[in-house]
């Protein structure tokens, strides 16, 4: 018997639509587990739609596509299909309700992430959430963040960065507006091309501590007031030739400090120094300092 046909010879006048509905249910389902239908499977998913377009419904209006949540929705009823215990005298709507939403939640929880977090940081985001809520309606007012992680009886640092998780749920996009002709994008920093010698710097900051005043007078005096031997010598009462062999001697010795730094990125070549110099003292971009360097050499061999 077909399965229309026995839906048609239910004829009680009272509930008939809702006994009709249920009779056929049953009678698909048992086709499906007893005997492998797949044409009453797809029947079953198809009598299951307006469900799962109700149930995807309550989830419209928090950034995913409704066709999207739609499909997710349909395959919580397969799901539910193929899941559904034939033996116990229950509707299948009623089974497959809590199955469709599990899904759609699992959707959001798993495949929304523009970021992905691990898995602890959101379950704790959702219990966070709940939290939240609770706190608002009990205090009046949003609760600290300090204030939900007491009452979640978790660490203060995890509850945070959960918190700022949540950020990671949704990307923007760097042709967003945010003004009348600017984006995004607009608001974003260039490449400073002295990020590459930030930790040389600070090499060479703590690499002069070395040094004892006078050295360290005689470099910066060299190097960043580009000032010439000879006038370095005569403010500090030498000879040229002194001030150039304190200049290497210097040198020397703040190189061998760099050398030893565990946080010594790279050889020091790699900044195109000349052998004889380390780096470039500090204000002072490092191909002019080894060009100094190579004029004094000339300078000292006239």
């Amino acid at each position: 018997m077909r399965t229309n046909e026995v839906v048609q010879s239910t004829s009680e006048p009272h509930g008939r639509a809702c006994f009709g509905s249920y009779l056929r249910e049953r009678v698909l389902l048992r086709r499906i587990h007893l005997h492998g239908d797949l044409r009453a499977r797809a029947e079953l998913a198809e009598d299951a739609l307006p469900l799962a377009r109700a149930l995807a419904g309550q989830y419209a209006n928090r950034g995913e596509p409704f066709d999207d949540l739609m499909q997710v929705a349909c395959v919580g009823v397969m799901k539910a299909i193929d899941g559904f215990d034939v033996t116990r005298e229950v509707r299948f709507s009623s089974y497959a309700t809590p199955t469709v939403l599990g899904e759609i939640k699992r959707h959001f929880r798993d495949k929304t992430w523009a970021v992905r977090v691990p898995r602890p940081m959101q379950e704790l985001q959702m219990q966070v959430a709940r939290a939240r809520d609770k706190l608002t309606a009990e205090l009046g007012r949003r609760p600290a963040v300090q204030e939900i992680a007491a009452t979640l009886d978790a660490p203060f640092e995890d509850v945070v960065a959960t918190v700022e998780s949540a950020r990671a749920r949704r990307a923007r996009s760097l042709e967003e507006p945010i003004g009348e002709d600017a984006t995004l994008a607009d608001t974003l920093g260039g490449v400073d091309p002295e990020i590459e010698r930030a930790e040389l710097r600070a090499l060479i900051d703590r690499a002069f501590d070395v040094l004892p005043k006078p050295d360290r007078d005689v470099l910066r005096m060299r190097f960043e007031d580009d000032m010439t031997q000879s006038e370095i010598a005569e403010i500090m009462g030498v000879s040229q030739m002194q001030v150039s062999r304190r200049i290497h001697q210097s040198l020397a010795r703040v190189r061998l400090e760099i050398e030893r730094s565990p946080r010594r990125r790279a050889p020091i070549a790699m900044c195109h120094v000349a052998q004889d110099a380390p780096a470039a003292p500090v204000g002072l971009p490092v191909r002019d300092w080894s060009a100094l360097l190579r004029a004094d050499q000339e300078q000292i061999a006239a």
